[in-house]
């Protein structure tokens, strides 16, 4: 095929741009080769300039017959301006039942992660959905992430083998419940990434990880595709619960699906400005998930959340290990409660996740502990969506936080304490397995109200007494020694969090 540059630029309604190149026709009296060994291979060249489409479609003319289709692709990195963005490039594929928005043709997606992928009936690369390979118009999508001033220049090689196709197998996928321990805390990890798409461990390396820091579920999150869902198959057990979600990587922000049904998938082809958002956390819900923006002051490419809070059911305020960008995002999380205590909406609970991809990085720094009735997929949710949960940077941490009144009313993490305004009341945490040079602070929507050091054996009860005057919600984190011995005013890194316990009559609804 000639090289080309723009052929026809188009939109998927309301979606990110598109670009739509000529097809990539192929017949089967072009193949060589024996009846069952036959193959033919063509590659497409051209160049995309700075201002490119977010996605650029090259439609692959696929004849009866396929046993096979394989892809590879390349793209020039040339030398940019200090501060500039150089060329990044993804690409996945939608299969003959078409490229719209949220429609069945998703075939897998594999980013920047790959140079190539394969696809038939018995088997895919991860990233890609195994099955029959039919007969029509296929399309190779190409995602031009950043491109460099001098533009970016592609090659795209598709292969059609042929012969008898196979027989597809039925994926395999975890049951939604684990023997569990009753109504317990339970400590899991949802937000982790495989070989399925730009991680390093295999589905069976990272279940050893969470068994080895003592989880009791995780989430399988691949960016903008589903294939790891039947891979886990053996994996699970009576001590691990394993959901299955997505992590939709969007040009303007990620978010976690956390416990979708398995084989859904999630579009991620648009931006905050095309008002489609909406559409796809409905999507979200209906498939039986939890909406969770994820490290919504992330400083990659793409990874600021610029679609609001209004549909999320929770918000990632830790991410990995932590960071400025996660010390934003837990004052931005305050603030909305604040909001929501003088009743101007409701609260979003607060998670944390490791976002682990590879080794050195620990799956668990940090996990989110939930108070559920049983270890399942709707217990869990129906935990965190209550906010009866907090978030720790490893398991060896453990903690009870609850709020007392004077005539025996308790309340406990994401709870209502019913009290008068100015009945006292007493806020009490009890934490084991912090380390040495750690603090208490007690934030309520005034700011730090109280704080008290953690002796080196790592164990301390703090109590304070407050009233729903002064307090219209009482939250607590433990915090490490700050790099600058406090000099700067800026509290050390997070050892363990919790969601607000409120007190006082309610004025915001769930």
């Amino acid at each position: 095929m000639q090289r080309r540059d723009v052929l026809r630029l188009s939109a998927l309604a309301g979606a990110a741009g598109v670009l739509t190149l000529d097809p990539m026709t192929f017949t089967q009296a072009e193949a060589a080769g024996p009846a069952d060994g036959r193959e033919q291979t063509k590659t497409l060249t051209g160049h995309l300039p700075t201002g490119a489409p977010d996605f650029v479609y090259v439609p692959v003319e696929v004849p009866d017959g396929v046993r096979e289709i394989a892809v590879s692709y390349a793209y020039d990195k040339p030398a940019v301006p200090a501060g500039t963005q150089g060329n990044a490039c993804d690409i996945g594929i939608f299969d003959e039942r078409g490229t719209e928005l949220g429609g069945r043709g998703f075939r897998g997606w594999s980013g920047g992660a790959r140079t190539e992928f394969a696809i038939s009936a018995e088997e895919a690369t991860p990233g890609y959905l195994a099955g029959p390979v039919k007969a029509g118009t296929w399309h190779v999508v190409l995602g031009p992430y950043t491109v460099a001033p001098q533009g970016l220049d592609y090659r795209v090689t598709v292969t059609l083998r042929y012969g008898a196709p196979g027989t597809p197998r039925k994926p395999v996928h975890p049951p939604q419940r684990a023997k569990g321990r009753g109504r317990a805390w339970y400590r899991g990890d949802s937000h982790l990434h495989t070989v399925h798409s730009d991680g390093k461990r295999t589905p069976a390396e990272l279940v050893a990880a969470a068994r080895a820091t003592g989880l009791d579920f995780i989430t399988t999150t691949e960016h903008n595709t589903t294939s790891a869902h039947g891979a886990f198959d053996g994996l699970w057990g009576d001590d691990l619960l394993i959901l299955t979600g997505e992590e939709i990587t969007t040009r303007n922000g990620h978010v976690v699906a956390l416990g979708t049904d398995p084989g859904v998938f999630i579009d991620w082809r648009y931006r905050a400005r095309d008002n489609r958002f909406g559409q796809f956390a409905r999507k979200i819900r209906q498939a039986g998930g939890l909406v969770i923006p994820a490290h919504p002051h992330g400083t990659c490419v793409g990874c600021n959340w610029k679609f609001g809070f209004n549909e999320a059911d929770a918000v990632e305020v830790w991410n990995a290990d932590f960071t400025p960008d996660d010390e934003i995002t837990v004052s931005e999380w305050d603030n909305t409660l604040v909001a929501a205590a003088r009743g101007d909406g409701r609260w979003l609970p607060a998670v944390g996740h490791s976002d682990a991809h590879r080794e050195p990085q620990a799956v668990g720094l940090p996990q989110t502990v939930v108070l559920a009735d049983d270890l399942s997929r709707t217990a869990l949710q129906e935990g965190i969506r209550a906010g009866r949960c907090w978030i720790a940077e490893s398991s060896r941490i453990d903690l009870t936080f609850e709020a007392l009144g004077g005539r025996g009313q308790h309340a406990g993490i994401g709870e209502r304490l019913r009290v008068g305004r100015t009945e006292q009341v007493t806020v009490r945490l009890k934490v084991s397995g912090v380390g040495p040079g750690c603090s208490v602070r007690f934030i309520t929507d005034q700011g730090q109200l109280y704080g008290t050091a953690v002796p080196d054996s790592g164990s301390v009860t703090a109590e304070w007494r407050t009233t729903a005057s002064y307090a219209a919600y009482v939250r607590a984190e433990i915090r490490r020694a700050p790099a600058d011995g406090g000099a700067s005013g800026v509290p050390g890194p997070m050892a363990a969090m919790t969601n607000p316990i409120w007190l006082g009559a309610q004025s915001w609804e769930r």
